[in-house]
């Protein structure tokens, strides 16, 4: 199987370009403070998708948990992001959708492993 056609590695690929494509709406002191610190995390995340679909079903629980606490940690400086008005609304919405879903896949995956 091709890593790359894992839904929750495109998804999370598809977040990262579009996280990307606002950077240059960001002002220089938020680029370099909270917006790289999500940036690292969603490469992170990416990181660790693909560490995890290359173990053995048995290594794979520790990768995923820790995959999920990188996402919830995105989901905090994003919000923290709109509420500092760092991004608008619309991309808030946008970044936390796909946050969501890939929160939501990287459960059912953590659920499949522990069955």
């Amino acid at each position: 199987m091709d890593n790359f056609d894992i839904p929750i590695f495109k998804k999370s690929y598809d977040l990262y370009k579009i996280f990307y494509s606002y950077r240059k709406t960001i002002n220089k002191q938020d680029r370099h403070t909270i917006w790289q610190k999500s940036e690292n995390i969603i490469l992170g995340i990416i990181e660790d998708i693909l560490l995890a679909s290359q173990q053995f079903k048995t290594q794979k629980l520790p990768t995923l948990e820790n995959l999920s606490l990188k996402i919830n940690f995105l989901k905090v400086f994003i919000r923290l992001s709109k509420d500092l008005k760092i991004i608008d609304n619309n991309k808030y919405i946008v970044l936390q959708e796909d946050i969501d879903e890939i929160g939501k896949m990287t459960g059912g995956w953590i659920k499949s492993i522990k069955s």
